[in-house]
């Protein structure tokens, strides 16, 4: 049985009940920020998301095969038959990658509007410069996000050093590609650190980590590069001044060895890990947006980070698609053999391996004076 991220039988809580748009994308690539927020959401309680091509279906069981209990609709209006409670918000589900909104998406926006629901966007396409969609909200009193949207540049941080001051285990996850499963597998190892009496918290740096509710983060690919490396790094001291965790989980982006994405340099150079989880797609052979070129191996993806980086790769995780549960074992088994390192699917394994890759690599984490973590 495959482990859900979200429990569907909690109470109704007071989150504010959020719509997710995500029109012909939803559990595919550039749906990944309604895919992250299906699956987990502290900020947001996800009550439908809109995907006419899937209408009619459970979120969950398209996405994982785990019941949900968020219905997918075929459209905005669709929800007065489809959820029990109004929405409060209509949140931007879609990543593509030029992160523009088409005339079909912002006709949705306005609709939302319209029907005096807030706009959560996590686009580069910033709702509140589009004249039309702000004059909209303030006729309509609603509240746009604008997720990505950087701090004014005179307070955005340069890189000071800070970091070597931070005293707990870093850990960054990378991967061999973008939309490859970083944030998913962030947010689960974190909850299984903390799950296993190891004090952790995760930094995002993307979009939809932030959306789902990330205490401490940046949209790094909206931050201009010459502070790139010190907004990063003030959001993991800051984490760690908060909140004195035992292990800090830093989300990757994109792919150092990626010819089109710089993030992955930044998350090395910002936090200084002392260790990487990496994660890889077995049966994807080019990269994902740029379809012309193929994916690296593990093996030359984990020579780049430890060499760039000067850190190392402790473990390596699996994103399953096309795969099935048979293809990951067999993979998982063979990453062990070829790489030497240990090597686990986060979604449909095991939180306990997952742990494992971490205090396998740092023994201190199981002892507290003359205690041992259970």
């Amino acid at each position: 049985m495959h482990t859900a991220l979200i429990d569907p039988t909690l109470p109704i809580d007071d989150r504010p009940a959020a719509i997710v748009y995500c029109e012909g994308q939803f559990a595919r690539i550039d749906g990944k920020t309604a895919n992250g927020l299906v699956r987990a959401s502290e900020r947001y309680r996800i009550v439908a998301v809109i995907d006419s091509t899937l209408a009619g279906q459970d979120a969950g069981l398209v996405l994982d095969d785990i019941p949900a209990g968020i219905p997918i609709i075929a459209s905005l209006d669709a929800w007065t038959e489809a959820v029990l409670d109004r929405p409060d918000m209509l949140i931007f589900g879609l990543a593509p990658l030029s992160g523009l909104m088409t005339l079909a998406d912002r006709s949705v926006v306005l609709a939302a509007i319209a029907e005096r629901m807030d706009i959560v966007s996590g686009l580069h396409e910033f709702l509140e410069d589009d004249v039309e969609i702000a004059d909209a909200a303030r006729t309509m009193g609603v509240t746009l996000h604008d997720v990505r949207r950087p701090r004014p540049t005179k307070h955005l941080r340069m890189f000071t050093g800070a970091i070597d001051q931070v005293d707990c285990v870093r850990i960054a996850v990378l991967g061999t590609d973008g939309a490859i499963g970083k944030r998913t597998t962030s947010t689960i190892l974190t909850k299984a650190l903390n799950d296993a009496g190891i004090r952790a918290v995760m930094v995002g740096t993307g979009q939809t980590g932030l959306i789902q509710g990330a205490a401490y983060g940046v949209a790094l690919d909206a931050i201009p590069a010459q502070f790139g490396v010190g907004e990063l790094e003030g959001a993991v001291v800051a984490a760690w001044d908060s909140e004195q965790p035992e292990v800090i989980v830093v989300e990757g982006q994109g792919a150092l060895s990626h010819p089109a994405y710089l993030s992955s340099t930044v998350v090395l150079r910002a936090s200084r890990p002392h260790a990487v989880v990496m994660q890889h797609a077995p049966a994807r052979r080019m990269l994902s947006d740029y379809p012309d070129r193929p994916m690296p191996t593990p093996a030359s993806e984990i020579a780049l980070i430890e060499l760039f980086g000067k850190t190392r790769v402790i473990g390596l995780t699996i994103n399953h698609e096309h795969m099935t549960d048979a293809e990951v074992t067999a993979a998982a088994a063979g990453y062990e053999v070829e790489l030497g390192i240990p090597a686990t699917d986060a979604l449909w394994g095991s939180p306990e391996a997952l742990v494992a890759m971490v205090t396998d690599a740092f023994p201190a984490l199981l002892v507290r004076g003359d205690q041992v973590v259970a």
